[in-house]
């Protein structure tokens, strides 16, 4: 599947010292290419005239998107910031890989659609955002198709890698382990179906693809579709843990924005095309669960 020459290649990775980011610089670094990390401290994608100024002399010939606004929740009072991080930062990202003929990989979400198929999406599939994360969400995505003739666009759920253990936000797994030591009832929604992600085999996969001929709208979910209530239970058994889990519910748990509630992802054109399959979502914990301890 591999096309690409990775020697001397420059690539830029905005939002580098995300979980996602984190795999993707190690990633390209073991590929051989050339990485040029940057993080929101360093550049701020939504200011054009300084992103241009940072990518000019660096020449890449692939800049990757996996910086994001993703407070689902608190988006809905301050749609403006969702909207200028994942909408305006993916326009002026185009804008510059447009002036520079380098290839856009941006990463989307799952939440571009409502979750009322009742079954795992495809890139086929209408979308429908439910909020304002959402809608800034699928803008970006738009606004990468507007300005680009090839953009590779992935879409994705529940990501979760051992680089969370760095982050301020951390990820699902870090949440249910650090509430299980509180020794009180955790209670996690039965109703809502995703396809958790794991960073390390997203990361492999987006390499894969930018080193093909393949660009579009591509999924990469994870191995199953699942509640968040399995997933907690699955995260506790691998660990070894028995706290104390209780099922709730939408209707019960209310929360500032409507989530799609079946926003499980088929990788339809992965498959398509060949593409090394996401590792099954028990295999995915286990390996998370080994891995996390060089982060610690």
């Amino acid at each position: 599947m591999l096309f690409c020459d990775s020697m001397s290649k420059n690539v830029v990775v905005f939002g580098a010292a995300g979980q996602l980011g984190i795999e993707l610089v190690q990633v390209l670094k073991h590929r051989g290419y050339t990485v040029h990390p940057f993080n929101r401290a360093l550049v701020d994608i939504t200011n054009l005239a300084l992103l241009e100024e940072t990518l000019g002399p660096l020449d890449p010939w692939a800049v990757i998107n996996s910086a994001a606004y993703n407070q689902v929740d608190v988006a809905e009072q301050e749609p403006q910031a969702a909207y200028a991080a994942n909408a305006m930062g993916v326009r002026n990202l185009a804008v510059s890989c447009r002036q520079m003929d380098a290839l856009l990989v941006h990463f989307s979400t799952d939440y571009v659609f409502d979750g009322k198929l009742g079954r795992p999406y495809t890139e086929a599939d209408r979308t429908h955002p439910l909020g304002a994360y959402a809608v800034s969400k699928l803008a970006g995505e738009l606004y990468a198709q507007a300005y680009l003739e090839n953009p590779l666009i992935i879409r994705t759920s529940g990501v979760f890698g051992p680089g969370g253990l760095r982050t301020a936000r951390g990820n699902f797994v870090e949440l249910m382990l650090r509430l299980a030591q509180s020794g009180q009832p955790i209670r996690v929604v039965e109703d809502h179906v995703a396809s958790p992600t794991y960073a390390p085999a997203l990361a492999a996969v987006t390499v894969d693809l930018m080193e093909s001929p393949h660009r579009g709208v591509f999924h990469a979910g994870g191995g199953e579709p699942i509640s968040w209530f399995d997933f907690a239970r699955k995260i506790f058994q691998t660990a070894g843990l028995t706290p104390e889990l209780r099922a709730t519910n939408e209707r019960e748990y209310r929360t500032a924005a409507r989530r799609p509630k079946y926003s499980a992802l088929a990788n339809a054109r992965l498959e398509e095309i060949g593409a090394t399959p996401m590792p099954p979502l028990d295999e995915a914990i286990a390996t998370y669960m080994r891995e996390r301890a060089r982060y610690k």
